[in-house]
């Protein structure tokens, strides 16, 4: 009889110990997979089971939290959504996270490690932290001014804290409300349906994630090549190019927009002033392809890395081109494309002395009591030339908005330099050229600019002369500037 108890409790033995590994696989190892099964509702209700936390414009939230009652409690909501959708992005229940929502979820949802008060308490109490809140950098007051200043056009503004990268307007037309689609019913699906279907593309946000040829503020980089390559030793030197420029390699002539400026051997102080395209397009060939590929990566073009904390999109310079097509990629043309917030870096790099800082838009992340978790500080992204160099773009960039193309960006009391820009497009550039404004503005009393921004249109209703850039994107530069400087 001790012999068949003995093997009765050996049987029970090794079946407990198979439970237990079972119980070991399916708790351990297969936990993220069971977890994450759409199947599986709990997480779901577990999930919105409580306000979610918000997102800040200097201390006051653009989001909120209301009950439903529903098993899926609260539903995301949104104050002005149309004016921060290219910051804050969705939270749906049904369609996920986008933007800030999605980059700092972990932090919104009450889900970070950072948020419990000590080291693996939620796993031990079975608990979850109440959702944490995400502090942007964005200045409201410039927000806005971007976002009426573009009005019912297409287009995007992105402006810029030189001295320490943080963004203080992000703005993108036309837009959406998030909150439409935050729930899970037929409204937020056909909504969503309905914005995914729409030719305007209100859910793009062009600020970042689009790309435009940059057209004659991409001169800006290329005056910087031929500094800083020594092509030119002087801003004030002839620059012995003819006008019309011939195209290398081709029978094709350049010819300059303006029929009154003087482009022909002009230096590259006035070239800038009056945009000459043959005088930035011979520069371009002069520096040569390797240097102006150096010169465009020193500004972020070809870098698909820049996180804000969103992804932005690569903007383009080519690497493997002819002569003739380094000359047009040389004034913003051929394949060259840029994202606004790219075109902005361009400006912030010339006011801050040739370095580019970091952008980032989340300033810092707290708990829900307001304890601070995490912050962001400034940190230098690249070095784009030297600081002898970025003073002569100064000069230079000062001269287009007192002289030449930009005088619609001038602010009294503030030092504004600039540059306009019209990029053709379409299909033998029949379409309606996209207009370009870049610059910065230092207040007389500041003792470094505090705002570098980049505006585009998409729509313009203006000529092919460079002055539409000027006419169109320099008024909207202009009333994000005063309302940074207004607000420092």
């Amino acid at each position: 009889m001790t012999k068949y108890i003995r093997r009765a409790a050996a049987i029970c033995l090794v079946l407990l110990v198979a439970l237990l590994v079972n119980a070991a696989r399916v708790q351990v190892f297969q936990a993220k997979r069971l977890r994450d099964n759409p199947a599986d509702r709990r997480v779901a209700i577990q999930r919105y089971d409580r306000p979610r936390g918000d997102i800040l414009v200097q201390g006051k939230p653009v989001t909120g939290s209301k009950d439903t009652k529903e098993p899926l409690r609260y539903e995301r909501t949104y104050k002005n959504g149309p004016l921060y959708a290219p910051v804050t992005g969705y939270a749906s229940q049904t369609y996920g996270t986008s933007f800030v929502e999605h980059a700092e979820d972990d932090v919104l949802s009450g889900t970070a490690p950072m948020l419990a008060p000590l080291p693996l308490w939620d796993d031990i109490s079975r608990t979850q932290e109440p959702g944490g809140d995400v502090e942007t950098t964005l200045n409201a007051a410039a927000q806005e001014a971007a976002f009426a200043g573009l009005g019912d056009k297409k287009g995007a503004v992105a402006a810029i804290d030189p001295t320490n990268g943080k963004i203080l307007a992000l703005v993108s037309t036309p837009s959406y409300d998030p909150g439409v689609i935050s729930g899970t019913g037929s409204a937020a699906h056909d909504a969503w349906s309905t914005l995914n279907a729409a030719s305007t593309k209100p859910m793009l946000n062009r600020a970042i994630r689009e790309t435009y040829p940059p057209g004659s503020t991409f001169k800006v980089v290329t005056a910087a090549a031929a500094l800083e390559q020594g092509v030119v030793d002087s801003i004030d030197t002839p620059t012995d190019t003819p006008d019309p420029y011939p195209l290398p390699g081709t029978s094709t002539e350049l010819h300059n927009e303006s029929a009154s400026a003087a482009c022909e051997n002009a230096t590259l102080e006035y070239a800038l002033q009056v945009s000459c395209n043959t005088v930035f397009a011979r520069l371009g060939v002069q520096v040569g392809l390797h240097g102006m590929v150096k010169a465009a990566e020193d500004f972020g073009f070809n870098d698909g890395g820049v996180r804000i904390p969103m992804t932005a999109a690569r903007s383009n310079f080519d690497t493997d081109m002819d002569r003739s097509q380094l000359a047009m990629s040389s004034i913003g043309q051929f394949n060259t494309a840029a994202t606004p917030l790219q075109m902005a870096m361009v400006a912030a790099a010339v006011a801050n002395g040739g370095t580019i800082m970091r952008p980032h838009l989340v300033d810092r992340t707290t708990t829900h009591g307001g304890a601070t978790v995490s912050t962001t500080g400034g940190s230098t992204y690249k070095q784009a030339m030297s600081p002898y160099t970025a003073a002569q773009l100064q000069r230079m960039m000062v001269d287009v908005v007192e002289k030449g193309t930009g005088a619609n960006a001038r602010i009294p009391g503030a030092t504004v330099g600039g540059k306009t820009g019209t990029a053709q497009n379409g299909v033998h550039n029949e379409g309606t050229p996209y207009a370009w404004f870049l610059s910065y503005a230092q207040a007389d009393d500041a003792s470094a600019p505090q705002v570098a921004v980049a505006v585009v249109v998409e729509d313009a209703s203006a000529d092919r002369a460079d002055i539409s850039g000027g006419g169109n994107a320099a008024p909207i530069a202009r009333a994000v500037m005063e309302a940074v400087l207004d607000h420092h």
